[in-house]
């Protein structure tokens, strides 16, 4: 081969080589540009674009006439994200840089990590709630030292799990007997919250120290690192790694924050920080405390899993009482999501949203927020007064109900707190251990006796069923003995008599004889059959926790009956249900529901969402003779008796006293019920305070409470009208 053929066949294998180069370029292409388009273009959009959760806002409480309650402030949240840490970034020197700004301008952070701060370390494992105890001990079970010193642990010490040992199937007797490692991962698999103590871990040899340890080599914190400097940094690796348990890595490391925190963050460029909007509520009021309840991380009773699949994370706020957790469905916004993309610096550099935010309802309630500061005021000023006698942990409950919807317009318990500022830790430590127990709400869970208040009922009641007439006479002579056995029997508080008494004169005058006499007429099991239709003895229906109440029961072989038909015995009614029985008598006999929802509305207030029940649960036939008897009865004691306080009353009501006793050496609880206007009702109260010695000592507090509905101020009912929202 000649020399110029050598150079042609070169030439030859050149442009073969370079055609199937440009082949194989071609179909490189292809294949990324058509066949796996899709696969290859959202890894792209992975590298420089990341989901983000864009937080919605809380719906706010109003009252009925639309003045907010609670509201939403907007604030910052500094927010620490792994994944914002580039290559090459040091993230146990990132936290530190981060948590020694917060430290220096003392802005606190969120740290669950159960181990004291500075030295010498100790176990804070019994201050967690459930919920942090559950996280804390699947993370244990996750550091391979700390799980087999547990685990061995129990093998010695089976007694230290509570839970009992689960049914196995029968074995196989050939098997081979389980290692002892096994044992040991079947009973650490079987340690439970209750189980986890600080003193188990220590007697298991997982002390604070060997714990650090432990973390300390599994997330590589540096040696040259000092105690509290590891200290420091572990508490945010702890919390990021128990995200990580449930696939969530950003956590908010320090909430509300600052304009000049958030300058310093924007100058130091801190890596994996991000500040992020978000809001806290805002109490517009230092009233309704009980009703309006408060919200609070998620806890181990809030089911987490199934909130999950709701749409919260971790580190979401939940209601926890009252209000915001009986609607928590309507006030929950729903979470919107955004795309952001940044560069290889990590800076933003552009985002979109794929589902916007939508905030929360705006859920409105049944009570009157001005009328509900008085009342709150007159309780106070009653009970105050009464504590001149030296009993400073005297409380007292008031519920006022509106007649025919079951509307709740008042709700007050005394002592209460302002929530603005009840969820600081030192604020919160010293309302919990009160000993007048002001986060007890004793309109509704608070149980009575309802001495002769019950009285009214029980004269409807022996009507409706026949067991008394309204021209019926029964003569008191003072003492009423049950028949054929003269060691039993009940005085009348006039110890002389009253005489002849027919129902409306009987409740007037109170009468213990008349009432023991239809009590032994009705039976127990009569008188119970009617109490549960007044809605007595079982819970009104109010969203918020309230007590069942108690009804009255025999003792085995008695007759209690004559007794419990003016208020004795043994049962027990909260103020709420007090003013609905109260309100279902004087309605005629519809029973409501009694409830705090008024209307539930679009963010906007474009939309009405729902509205509160205010149909009858059941229906008494009570004809107009029967509640006019009854009526005459209450009115002839504000009449009489009360007198001296209802001549200030600017409106014409019904009312009866109750003294309930508690012990011997205790004085008696004072309970009052009433009603007005009397000839077409509107509102029931009910007032109970204890160890106030005599119903009639709440007259004056009954007689404000209706003047303060009857009498509205210039910025209340008269001037705003309801379903309106106000500024």
């Amino acid at each position: 081969m000649d020399r110029k053929e050598m150079q042609n066949t070169r030439l030859y294998l050149l442009a073969a080589f370079l055609v199937l180069a440009l082949t194989a370029y071609l179909f490189v292409l292809y294949d990324v540009q058509v066949i796996h388009h899709e696969k290859y273009a959202a890894q792209a959009v992975r590298s420089i674009v990341r989901p983000e959760k864009v937080e919605a806002s809380r719906g706010i409480l109003t009252d009925r006439n639309g003045k907010p309650l609670v509201s939403n402030r907007s604030t910052y949240n500094l927010t620490f994200d792994a994944d914002l840490l580039r290559p090459g970034d040091d993230g146990n020197g990132a936290i530190l840089r981060l948590v020694q700004l917060c430290q220096q301008e003392g802005v606190a952070w969120n740290d669950n990590l159960p181990i004291s701060r500075l030295a010498p370390y100790r176990y804070t494992v019994d201050q967690l709630d459930g919920q942090q105890k559950k996280l804390f001990l699947a993370y244990l079970k996750t550091l391979k030292p700390c799980a087999e010193a547990l685990g061995q642990f129990l093998l010695r010490h089976p007694e230290a799990i509570s839970a009992p040992e689960p049914e196995m199937e029968a074995e196989d007797p050939s098997a081979p007997e389980p290692s002892p490692e096994k044992r040991a991962q079947a009973l650490l698999e079987r340690l439970s919250v209750a189980d986890l103590t600080a003193d188990l871990l220590v007697e298991a040899g997982v002390t604070p120290a060997q714990l650090i340890g432990a973390m300390r080599q599994e997330l590589d914190i540096p040696e040259d690192y000092t105690m509290t400097q590891a200290r420091m940094v572990l508490g945010v690796q702890y919390e990021l790694s128990v995200r990580k348990l449930d696939n969530y890595a950003a956590y908010v490391l320090a909430q509300d924050i600052g304009t000049p925190f958030i300058s310093l963050l924007s100058d130091g460029n801190y890596a994996g920080a991000k500040v992020t909007l978000s809001s806290v509520r805002e109490y517009e009021t230092k009233y309704a405390a009980h009703v309006l309840g408060y919200v609070g991380s998620i806890g181990i009773e809030d089911d987490y899993p199934s909130l999950k699949k709701k749409g919260y994370d971790y580190d979401d706020l939940i209601g926890k009482e009252g209000a915001e957790l009986a609607f928590e469905e309507y006030l929950k916004g729903r979470d919107g999501r955004r795309m952001v993309s940044t560069n290889s610096e990590g800076k933003v550099t552009g985002e979109y949203y794929y589902t916007e935010p939508v905030p929360g309802n705006i859920v409105e309630l049944t009570i009157d927020l001005d009328f509900q500061a008085q009342v709150e005021g007159f309780l106070e000023e009653t009970v105050t007064r009464l504590n001149a006698d030296g009993d400073e942990k005297r409380g007292a409950g008031a519920a006022v109900v509106k007649v025919g919807t079951g509307e709740v317009l008042a709700l007050a318990s005394y002592p209460s707190y302002d929530l603005a500022t009840f969820r600081r830790s030192e604020n919160y430590a010293a309302v919990s251990t009160d000993p007048r127990s002001p986060l007890f709400n004793r309109a509704t869970i608070g149980k009575y006796p309802p001495g002769s208040t019950l009285k009214p009922f029980t004269a409807m009641a022996a009507l409706l069923d026949g067991k008394v007439t309204l021209t019926e006479k029964i003569k008191d002579t003072g003492k009423w003995v049950y028949p054929r056995d003269e060691n039993s029997f009940s005085w009348c508080w006039k110890r002389s008599g009253h005489g002849n008494q027919t129902v409306t004169q009987a409740i007037t005058n109170s009468c213990n004889y008349f009432f023991s006499e239809l009590g032994y007429r009705m039976t127990m099991d009569g008188l119970r059959e009617y109490l549960v239709q007044f809605g007595l003895g079982e819970k009104t229906g109010i969203e918020i926790p309230e007590t069942a109440g108690l009804l009255p029961e025999n003792p085995q072989g008695q007759d209690q009956a004559p007794w419990a038909a003016y208020g004795q015995g043994t049962q027990l009614y909260s103020p709420l249900q007090l003013a609905n029985y109260i309100a279902t008598l004087v309605s005629g006999g519809e029973h409501c529901q009694a409830h705090l929802l008024k209307a539930v509305k679009t963010y906007d207030n474009s939309e009405v969402v729902a509205v509160g029940n205010t149909e009858p649960v059941n229906r008494l036939d009570i004809s107009s003779d029967y509640l006019n008897a009854v009526k005459l009865g209450m009115k002839g004691l504000v009449e009489g008796t009360l007198s001296p306080y209802f001549r200030s009353c600017v409106v014409t009501a019904g009312a009866k006293t109750g003294t309930s006793q508690v012990q011997a050496d205790t004085k008696n609880h004072g309970v009052f019920v009433c009603f007005a206007p009397y000839d077409d009702p509107e509102i029931a109260v009910a007032i109970a305070i204890e160890r106030a010695d005599a119903g009639a000592a709440l007259a004056s507090t009954a007689v404000n409470i209706l003047n303060a509905y009857f009498t509205p101020s210039e910025d209340g009912l008269a001037v705003t009208g309801e379903n309106q929202l106000l500024p």
